[in-house]
């Protein structure tokens, strides 16, 4: 006889008529995984840190190369023309400013491809490349060591 307080709990039936159990070769798969996982992690990583050297390389030249263009605009202004009243701007006076405020920034392998008059009768061009070194992927085989950023400025002079 049931007793009727009890209740009976029903459990599930299989075809087999055994409770399920896990299988001997599944167990431990999740911890084969966890090595890959955790490469894959350090590898991206590695690519956000090379991607962020580049950034910080492509900024700085960009700075440059606009610090460059506004003084060489200013110190470029022909002395002579200047007292006459003209605003003539000198190529070789554009160019030795742009050489002096890049050398001023101290930054490694910074190469000054352009600074000239134009394209503008009042206007400075600066252009920049400086060689970026990667800091992980140079550590791969066949990997790149580094990539070169470029960089252009033009600076306008006005009348106060």
């Amino acid at each position: 006889m049931l007793n009727p307080t009890s209740r009976a709990t029903p459990t599930p039936s299989h075809a087999d008529g055994d409770a399920p159990r896990h299988r001997g070769g599944d167990r431990g798969s999740v911890l084969m995984l966890m090595p890959a996982a955790v490469l894959v992690m350090i590898v991206l990583g590695a690519i956000a840190v090379d991607l962020t050297v580049v950034q910080l390389g492509q900024r700085q030249v960009a700075d440059a190369a606009a610090s460059a263009a506004n003084d060489a605009v200013t110190v470029g202004l022909d002395p002579e023309a200047l007292r006459r009243g003209d605003q003539v701007l000198e190529p070789a006076l554009v160019e030795q400013a742009a050489r002096a405020t890049v050398g001023a920034r101290g930054l490694p392998g910074v190469v000054l491809v352009r600074a000239e008059p134009g394209p503008g009768a009042d206007e400075v061009t600066v252009e920049l490349s400086m060689p970026v070194e990667y800091v992980f992927a140079k550590g791969l085989p066949g990997g790149p060591d580094g990539t070169t950023v470029h960089a252009s400025a033009t600076a306008s002079l006005t009348r106060r």
